[in-house]
């Protein structure tokens, strides 16, 4: 498998690039999403059935696999794209067994076993009363975020890692759960998980790592809808997993099939069904302007039927928002030189002295200190004013709101704008060369 990634830019304005190209045809112990399926063929009085002919379908895609069980009866298919599949055996002088609607997720293994009857092989015993399908080749601890939860689950933002938090024994921190524009970059991956470290887990997307090494930061977060399934492990990792303090989330994303498949959406919010904040209310000023777009496209489908699949999904957001603040602003008084009512909280006057004077005449008086003289008054002489914060004093805004007592503080109320925007591309190819061998690519880029 190879796999490449960058990552460039500094915070608060964040270019990310990732690239992953992956081929099956030889595989090599690294960070993978693909699942397997594993199994034993056998009669109805346990025996093992060594020989028997073994073809996995891909459901979207009809993409087959063959296999034989080997002389203990085993069979396995491995590398294979999270999906639903279905499992045909044969053996003359067996009846066709068939199971179908197996659900393979990221990173995991599921036994399928096949219990075949006697009979002509034209017959077909199809399997529909399932029991589960259990991971027993694993011990490693972990849960599956599946496709439904992806795709359905309310988000304010529409950020898919925070769905990391459905896992037992995962701890959000910070401003982990909110939407990732105009944050902290370091809030991306802020997640406890296993009692570890915040911060410190292993992310990775088509198996390609989305970590950088400037504080573990996570380069980027995929777009929702262009998201299979992913899985979050939390103990018992497996070997190929390292550089981390807590867990591994581990993502994989849409893939083509043979139908097309598609969707555009916009989600809204504006102020019109907002309160206004208490701050606002006191000083009259009106509710504060919020407009929040995300907005996007997807679409999926056959470049070649059986054969060539490709998945596109674009998003955008827009956020404007304005964000109340309480600022303490010079009072008329005091921008004409005037603080002989500037005072503490307390109501204690606050003396302003004149840096031109100095009462000290030796050491023996004033020790080595200066002293100076408090401006008669508490006021500054118009003709001490300097020009320059005269017309500096002019930028400032006038107070609108009485302040606190004594001291007039928090006396300047206004609305900062805030927000920001940003656009989300993704693109995936998926080709079968053989029965054997499968090559996908994808591009990634998000401003």
């Amino acid at each position: 498998m190879f796999q490449a990634s960058g990552y460039h830019g500094v915070p608060g304005k964040l270019s990310r690039l990732l690239v992953l190209v992956a081929l099956t045809s030889a595989p090599l112990p690294a960070q993978t999403f693909y699942g397997s399926i594993v199994g034993t063929v056998s009669d109805a009085s346990g025996s093992t059935i060594p020989d028997s002919a073994v073809t996995l379908t891909n459901s979207g895609t009809a993409e087959r696999r063959t296999a034989q069980s080997n002389a203990d009866g085993n069979y396995e298919f491995v590398n294979l794209v999270p999906g639903r599949y279905r499992v045909d055996i044969e053996k003359t002088g067996f009846k066709h067994l068939t199971r179908a609607d197996i659900e393979v997720q990221v990173q995991a293994t599921v036994r399928v076993d096949g219990v075949m009857q006697v009979g002509d092989v034209g017959q077909t015993v199809e399997v529909t009363a399932q029991t589960p399908l259990l991971q027993t080749e694993t011990s490693s601890l972990g849960t599956v975020v599946d496709e439904r939860k992806v795709q359905e689950m309310p988000l304010n933002g529409r950020n898919v890692i925070n769905l990391v938090t459905l896992v037992p024994g995962v701890v959000a921190q910070g401003q982990a759960l909110t939407n990732p524009t105009g944050q902290n970059i370091f809030s991306f991956g802020n997640y406890q998980i296993g009692g570890g470290i915040a911060g410190q887990n292993a992310t990775f997307l088509d198996g390609a790592p989305l970590n950088v090494a400037q504080g573990s930061l996570i380069a980027l977060i995929p777009t929702q809808d262009a998201m299979q399934e992913f899985k979050v492990q939390t103990n018992s990792l497996g070997p190929e997993f390292g550089r981390f303090a807590g867990g591994v989330i581990n993502l994989t994303s849409k893939s083509g099939s043979n139908g097309f498949h598609g969707g555009a959406y916009e989600f809204l919010r504006n102020k019109i069904l907002n309160a206004n904040t208490f701050f606002n209310n006191s000083s009259g000023k009106p509710r504060p302007a919020f407009t929040q777009n995300q907005y996007g496209t997807n679409i999926g489908g056959p470049i070649k039927r059986d054969r060539t699949f490709f998945f596109f999904a674009w998003e955008g957001f827009r956020q404007r928002q304005g964000s109340p603040y309480l600022l303490a602003v010079p009072t008329v008084q005091q921008r004409a030189g005037d603080f002989s009512n500037t005072r503490t909280a307390s109501g204690a006057l606050i003396p302003v002295y004149d840096p031109a004077t100095n009462t000290c005449t030796s050491s023996a008086n004033c020790g080595t200190g200066t002293i100076r003289t408090q401006f008669p008054g508490n006021i500054i002489p118009a003709n001490r004013l300097d020009p320059a914060s005269k017309i500096m004093s002019t930028y400032w805004g006038q107070p609108n709101s009485p302040g606190l007592q004594y001291s007039n503080l928090n006396n300047y109320s206004n609305n900062a704008s805030i927000g920001g925007g940003n656009d989300e591309y993704n693109t995936r190819i998926d080709h079968s060369l053989s029965d054997k061998q499968r090559l996908f690519g994808r591009y990634s880029y998000w401003t």
